[in-house]
């Protein structure tokens, strides 16, 4: 009997390590093929041309130009847009959700977040198609895809991952530091905002960097309301084209260097995430250490 059980758990062992080492040759194999195939252009293309140039005209014969600036600065200003809108409602109805919702109502929230979570990208596009754009358009004027309406979209798409990480960490937070701030005369929102927030800030900010990394990595729905101009967005009503946008857009049709473009833009998206993920890990770590403090 004993026997057998060791033999289980040295199967179970190895199964879980066999999953692993299949993650981590995937991420491995996605990184070598993604660098292999980008990092080429630059013995055509100068590293300054590339990140720093908006001269993107790969089809322009004699001279094609691969500046992608336009695109690092259009997916940089969605997504910081969008998190400006999302993290304050999201924080709020993560807040509202672990200190102030009762059971009906809060039932009912999560279970609209949840679903919130689970529609497809695309689904967020054609909404934005027919409500956001009209409503940006009529504010302010032009066809309605823009920065603005690209934002808007990626807010919504966000807010469940900040919605969910701030109501885990707010919940987390030990009722002894409640309590405490209730007996010396604090208000509910004096507790929360005195004491609650700032101890749940690290779970938080993790939210909030995922949410970012979702936003910064989305593709139908923004190409569906963005414009997907490759032109430098001047304004909240600019038609704008991100990173991910400019690949999914040329990659049918691309080849030669304009395909291994695509490829150096999919490792600078790359480098992006990849910060992100570190940026995260750290936050998880100094997360832990506050909690064994």
């Amino acid at each position: 009997m004993k026997r057998g059980k060791r033999i289980f758990e040295a199967g179970l062992e190895k199964t879980f390590l066999a999953c692993a080492l299949v993650s981590i040759t995937s991420v491995a194999l996605m990184t070598v093929f993604i660098f292999h195939q980008g990092l080429p252009l630059f013995g055509t293309v100068s590293v300054k041309d590339f990140l720093f140039s908006t001269d993107w005209n790969p089809s322009r014969a004699g001279n094609p130009g691969y500046g992608i600036l336009s695109f690092i600065v259009g997916a940089l200003v969605v997504t910081f847009l969008s998190l400006a809108i999302a993290v304050p409602i999201g924080v709020a109805t993560g807040v509202f959700l672990s200190e102030m919702a009762g059971k009906r109502m809060g039932g009912t929230l999560r279970a609209a977040v949840e679903l919130l979570a689970g529609i497809p990208s695309v689904i967020y596009g054609l909404f934005g198609i027919a409500v956001v754009v009209p409503l940006v358009r009529a504010l302010g004027g032009g066809n309605g895809y823009s920065v603005l309406a690209s934002a808007i979209i990626l807010a919504i798409m966000t807010l469940p991952t900040i919605i969910n990480m701030t109501e885990v960490s707010v919940r987390s937070v030990p009722n002894d530091l409640r309590e405490g701030s209730y007996a010396l005369g604090a208000t509910q929102w004096q507790t929360i905002s005195g004491v609650l927030l700032p101890a749940a800030r690290s779970g938080i900010i993790t939210g909030v960097v995922l949410g970012m990394g979702r936003a910064l990595g989305e593709t139908m729905a923004v190409l569906l309301v963005g414009g997907n101009a490759p032109i430098m967005p001047t304004g909240l009503f600019s038609m704008v084209r991100t990173l991910t946008m400019n690949i999914i857009t040329d990659m049918a049709y691309a080849e030669g260097t304009h395909l291994t473009a695509l490829f150096t833009t999919a490792i600078v998206l790359f480098v992006f995430i990849l910060a992100l993920n570190i940026f995260i890990q750290l936050a998880l770590k100094s997360a832990m250490k506050e909690q064994q403090q």
